[in-house]
């Protein structure tokens, strides 16, 4: 029984198998299936105060916050996904319903553009064949079109409502799991079975392209879809500082507890030994009949006098300061996004200091470091490079948004979104360059892209990968329009005019051959195979003409990869018509072989491929972020680790490592991790961590000591240091068996000891269980950042989660701790914001623990000297208002504006960072040297004014030796030396801080003279029983000198240890500040912009999409639409008749 979100009655069975009936939904219910309502928030109304308080009391003696915590804002969230609206199939009509009302076993219609309710089994669509075209960047990041296909038995239902309506087909599937690319079932259908797969699958999270309508039939919905199945959950994060504060408290406990047990034993010997003497006029309490029994009380009395060394108020002012962190970085304006109108958001105010600790930064790709977006950049045509920008002394300048773009005006059917800026190539198109006519026609006809022409002249791709679609985009602009297709033609419009050339075969891509080829028949009669693919493969497949060619290509290959171009080489062969009939012939036959049919396809195409003639080369840029490159550059420098997680493939994800910097051939190795089995993928890292340092598989291997001393698996494994600069890619199949429980040691030792690390081709649940890997046995903090869906596992998982706005909707900044638009920067968030945050909350924390000690063992000394009769030393007032008014501001201040550095400063020396990392500034012993300073301080303060008043007269002869006095004076030069050891610790001086410090040291004077007056006893006589002692104490030169001497005994030791510490061993943080203060004396000029360049030999393979290529589709004409009305027209002439195309 389910009542506002909380389960009662008996536990739910482990679902081993689900079945459901279409449009049956009695039957359905009984198997109590989830709804499709998601949950992603941590409360609800009735579990907000219970799991709220659990949570704060993870926090000793944190009581008294019960409301701290609001109910975290993603019902709103929630409630706007579950109320989307859905065509439902109900009594043989489509009612709109909301998502969370649809039900396993419903049949609903999607259409265009509409994103995918629950996962359904596709039934039929508006498409040839019922195919459907979907994105599936919420799922794995990838923007290409995927494709989509029913059954036979259920495409024949069409969109007739009546037919769907009696479908009654019975499903048997798996049960709900997280994998993406898996799915096995069957349908039942009038007594016959039909297997179903991935393919035949729409998943939650997809959106439909390219497609009016599609209906699908709910297999899973809710929390039971694969999208929710990897969305992992929402956990309770704390800091490691929160961690340490429960630890510290408990130990303050045990040692309030020895201070009241010293001086309840004190209490007992002493009633017994001199106590008896002083029952006259100190007769002991009622009740009391024996000097142990008093010590017991004693203890108790103790307790609450010396209750003030617990840190009760500190986590008031740490959530404070926290937020007040929080509104610094929503604040400001350099983290701000104009052009889509983001500021940067701190969704916590509980994790700040954690950012300045990150070791480890986990990163999607696809629209986090890059924008997802590919630009035809530059290319190579007859040994010529195309693409840089000169001036009139031929020196190459740089590209900016003031260079001078080409027009493409003279072409009506011009992207205008294209961007070029070499002239000399559009003039080499005009003049009919035959070369280059060549290269921009293969790049109008191989492809497997779709166009679509709704409206005449506006053309929109459909591209399987987008590396297609900037290619045929760029043919487009350049004059060579591809318009339209069928099984048999491709409709180009060439320099004005339209020309229909018969397709007559695809030689499809896929990750052996790493190209791809189409064999057309020209309006001519001329048949050609024209070729596209990895320099690596189609060198091999070149004429030994072009020898020379090659040479000048591969130089401008190389110039194209040293600037992290995705490269591909393109050529064409000519073909004998005698020859072709018989290799076609041959084709078919392969094609309709029952047996060894991909292998009889794969020798044809080897066999035709040959005696290439090389064309050129085409360089596409997977544009970055902006700042990308940078931000990396500077955040290794800070030694932080970065994993990029991507469900890309391999080549794809390598190719961004080196275009953002990540990877380099400074490096030693770049390790590649794909074995198939578990021996192999143990064998490959074992391989990898033996070059990176051999003595890590020798018996006295600090590591292996400990697995030789423990049967199970150390809970942290410490840092091992290559003995080079090192990368790791590993792709998902491999990660598989990496993540298993026996090889999981061996994958983090070493990951962890390389650079860089890519995981490629990685589940949003893989990208959760690396993080999950990391944070388990390395002591380190941990960063995700993401933006989509697929990122929301990892982001939840990490230590801190940071969303980015991007384009794949708003699920991982509605999961994250932090969220802004852009990569670039997370470098400001962690070295100006976090490294702040954590140096002011180090600073806050000891002070605030040395200030507590200081103020209550002075009354720890007092109990000797005062028979421990739990006297106070300080007046009652002054305890009450110390913390509350006294002390408070300045702390506030300091932990609130301070900083050691300015932001510019903090970006341009990022080794800054690195203290934070290895926790520095706050740990354990820190916590004991301000215990023991404060233990110091407390003997100065208690035993200088003590020693002062001792049979002290005044200069007028009276005596100033009493209680009064001697509690003025102490307390006195404690809130003086605080406030000077505060001054001590402020490295950024503001008018705040002035305030706070001046004010509150003359606030403390003005309510002492106040309070000691002759007035307010008058009036409130038992309350202010120090009448005159102010005036009276304060008015001695013997007393300041007193004062004097307890400042400069408490502080002089700090300032020696410091000066001595920063002379005869200072840290590599107190150098860099040596040299940024020696250049505050000269600043720097302002740092010239560059281009981060990259020099490299290798180059990069074209990544034409993540499968196998749709030619196979396109030849079948299964996914072909009517013909355009558009596609047989020519709409420009670029110039004059004679710069048109003639046949070549």
């Amino acid at each position: 029984m389910s009542l506002f979100g909380l389960k009662f009655g008996k536990k739910k069975l482990k679902e081993e198998e689900r079945q459901l009936q279409a449009n049956n939904r009695d039957f359905n219910l009984q198997f109590e299936y989830a709804n499709n309502s998601i949950k992603t928030s941590k409360y609800n109304f009735f579990t907000f105060l219970p799991l709220n308080l659990f949570e704060q009391f993870q926090r000793i003696a944190n009581a008294y916050f019960l409301f701290l915590l609001i109910l975290q804002n993603r019902h709103k969230s929630d409630k706007h996904v579950n109320n989307r609206p859905v065509q439902v199939l109900i009594n043989g009509m489509l009612k709109d319903e909301k998502w969370m009302n649809v039900q396993v076993g419903d049949i609903i219609k999607l259409e265009n553009n509409n994103f995918v309710t629950a996962d359904l089994l596709l039934l039929s669509s508006s498409e040839p064949h019922s195919l459907t075209y979907i994105e599936t960047a919420e799922l794995d990041g990838e923007t290409n079109l995927k494709v989509k296909q029913a059954l036979t038995v259920t495409a024949e239902l069409g969109e007739d409502l009546q037919k769907l309506t009696e479908f009654n087909g019975a499903v048997k599937c798996e049960a709900p799991n997280n994998k993406l690319d898996k799915f096995t079932g069957t349908l039942t259908l009038q007594g016959e079975k039909y297997a179903l797969d991935n393919e035949k699958m729409l998943l939650r999270g997809c959106t439909i392209r390219n497609t009016e309508w599609c209906f699908g039939l709910v297999i899973y919905a809710g929390p039971d879809t694969k999208l929710m199945q990897n969305s992992g959950k929402t956990t309770f994060k704390r800091t490691s500082i929160d961690r340490l504060m429960n630890v510290l408290v408990l130990v303050i406990f045990a040692f309030l507890a020895l201070m009241c047990l010293i001086l309840a034993i004190g209490n007992g010997i002493w009633e017994y030994d001199k106590g008896c003497y002083f029952q006259v006029y100190l007769p002991w309490a009622e009740g009391v009949n024996s000097a142990s029994y008093s010590g017991f009380l004693m203890f108790w009395s103790y307790v609450i006098i010396l209750n003030t060394v617990v840190p009760i108020s500190l986590y008031v002012s740490v959530e404070i300061i926290r937020l007040g962190n929080s509104f610094y970085i929503d604040w400001d304006r350099k983290m701000y996004y104009p052009l889509n109108d983001t500021p940067a958001q701190a969704r916590t105010t509980t994790l700040n200091e954690e950012l300045g600790q990150i070791k480890y930064i986990f990163s999607d790709k696809t629209g986090t470091l890059t924008q997802n977006i590919m630009c035809f950049n530059k290319c190579s045509i007859n040994g010529k490079s195309y693409g840089d920008v000169y001036d009139m002394s031929g020196q190459r300048i740089e590209i900016n948004e003031n260079t001078e773009k080409v027009d493409f005006s003279y072409n009506q059917l011009a992207d205008p979104k294209f961007a070029f800026y070499d002239h000399s190539l559009v003039e080499a198109v005009k003049l009919s360059d035959v070369p280059t006519h060549r290269f921009f026609r293969l790049l109008s006809l191989c492809h497997t892209v779709m166009p679509e022409e709704k409206k005449e002249g506006n053309l929109v791709y459909q591209a399987q990968s987008p590396d297609e679609g900037a290619l045929v985009t760029a043919a487009r602009n350049f004059g060579f329009v591809f318009r339209a297709r069928t099984p048999e033609t491709i409709t180009v419009v060439e320099m004005g005019e339209t020309k229909i050339y018969k397709l007559l075969a695809i030689l499809d891509f896929n990750n052996v051959r790493k190209r791809m080829s189409v064999i057309v028949r020209s309006p001519e009669g001329d048949l050609t195979l024209y070729c596209k693919g990895a320099d690596t493969i189609l060198y091999e497949l070149l004429h030994s003409s072009c020898d020379s060619l090659k040479e000048e290509t591969t130089e401008h290959l190389n110039e194209f990869a040293g600037e992290g171009l995705r490269t591909l080489v393109v050529a064409y062969k000519n073909l004998d018509e005698d020859y072709f009939q018989d290799w076609i012939r041959r084709h078919h036959e392969a094609s309709t072989a029952l047996e060894g049919r991909e292998d009889k396809l794969s020798e044809l195409y080897e066999e035709i491929e040959k005696d290439l003639m090389l064309l050129g080369a085409t360089a596409i840029e997977d544009k970055l972020q902006d700042g990308v490159p940078q931000t990396i550059e500077t955040l290794a420098k800070a030694n932080i680790k970065i994993w990029v997680l991507t469900g890309d493939k391999q080549e794809t994800a390598m190719n961004i490592g080196y275009s953002c910097n990540l990877l380099n051939d400074d490096m030693e190795d770049v390790f590649i991790i794909e074995g198939s089995t578990s021996d192999d993928v143990l064998n490959e890292l074992r391989n990898a961590r033996k070059k990176m340092k051999p003595d890590s598989f020798l018996d006295s291997d600090e590591i292996n000591i400990q697995f030789q001393k423990s049967s199970k698996n150390p809970n942290v494994i410490p840092d091992e240091q290559a003995n080079g600069v090192y990368g790791l890619v590993i792709t998902g199949h491999s990660l598989a068996y990496a993540l298993e429980g026996n090889l999981e040691l061996e994958l983090v030792r070493t990951a962890c000891m390389c650079k860089v690390v890519i995981c490629c081709r990685v589940t949003p649940l893989q990208k959760a269980q690396v993080v999950e890997l990391v944070k388990k046995y390395k002591k380190a903090v941990t960063l995700a950042i993401g933006d989509g869906a697929n990122d929301v596992s990892m982001i939840k998982t990490a230590h801190i989660g940071v969303g980015i706005s991007g384009q794949e909707g708003m699920q991982a900044v509605l999961s994250s701790d932090f969220s802004f638009a852009q990569f670039r920067y997370l470098q400001r968030l962690l070295l100006v914001h976090g490294r702040w945050s954590y140096i002011r909350m180090c600073k806050f924390l000891k002070y605030f623990f040395y200030k507590n000690f200081a103020f209550t063992l002075v009354h720890f000394w007092y109990g000797f000297f005062s028979g421990f009769s739990a006297q106070t030393v300080y007046d009652e007032w002054f305890i009450t208002l110390y913390n509350l008014v006294y002390t408070s501001l300045p702390v506030l201040g300091m932990s609130l504006f301070d900083q050691d550095v300015d932001d510019r400063w903090s970006m341009l020396f990022p080794q800054l960072y690195v203290p934070g990392q290895q926790n520095l500034y706050f740990n354990k012993m820190v916590f004991v040297k301000c215990m023991l300073q404060g233990i110091y301080s407390s003997l100065i303060l208690f035993f200088i004014p003590y020693g002062a008043m001792y049979n002290t007269m005044r200069s007028d002869g009276k005596a100033i030796a009493d209680y009064q006095s001697f509690a003025l004076m102490a307390q006195t030069c404690l809130l003086i030396v605080v406030s000077v050891q505060i001054g001590l610790d402020t490295s950024y001086w503001t008018v705040v801080n002035q305030f706070f410090i001046w004010g509150s040291l003359s606030v403390y004077f003005a309510i002492t003279f106040t309070m000691y007056s002759d007035g307010m006893y008058l009036i409130f006589t038992a309350s202010f029983p120090f009448v005159g002692t102010a005036r009276n104490t304060l008015s001695q030169p013997n007393v300041w000198l007193a004062i004097f001497l307890s400042i400069t005994l408490c502080v002089l030791p700090v300032v020696g240890f410091r000066f001595l510490k920063a002379q005869l061993k200072p840290t590599p943080s107190d150098k860099v500040l040596l040299k940024i203060k020696e250049a505050k004396k000269r600043p720097p000029p302002p740092s010239p912009k560059r281009r981060l360049r990259r020099t490299s030999t290798r180059r990069s393979g074209y990544a034409f999409s993540h499968q196998h290529g749709f030619g196979a589709l396109i030849m079948s004409g299964r996914n072909m639409r009517p013909k355009s009305p558009f596609a047989t027209t020519g709409t420009f002439s670029p110039n004059s008749d004679k710069h048109k195309h003639k046949g070549l």
